[in-house]
């Protein structure tokens, strides 16, 4: 039983996952991938570069209440000082 437990549970978590990347890569062929028309491989991969650089630092996300993922992870919390 034990075993079915923790098997249900990583199921679980890899299907949450999953729903980001998903979420992330419809963003990418949406918004970068079908509007451009490359003429090689290493094109589409310098595009598609700037547009995971732009995703992550400038584009605004409604689920970090408008902030960019780097905002959102790379911006230092205020220390708590000791009471």
């Amino acid at each position: 039983m034990l075993e079915d437990t923790l098997h249900q549970g990583s199921v679980e978590v890899l299907w949450r996952d999953n729903v980001f990347v998903e979420r992330l890569w419809r963003s990418v062929k949406c918004e970068e991938v079908y509007l451009r028309g490359y003429d090689s491989v290493s094109e589409a991969r310098a595009s598609i570069g700037r547009y995971l650089d732009f995703y992550n630092g400038r584009r605004p996300h409604s689920s970090l209440d408008g902030a960019t993922p780097d905002q959102a992870y790379f911006t230092t919390l205020p220390l708590r000082l000791a009471a």
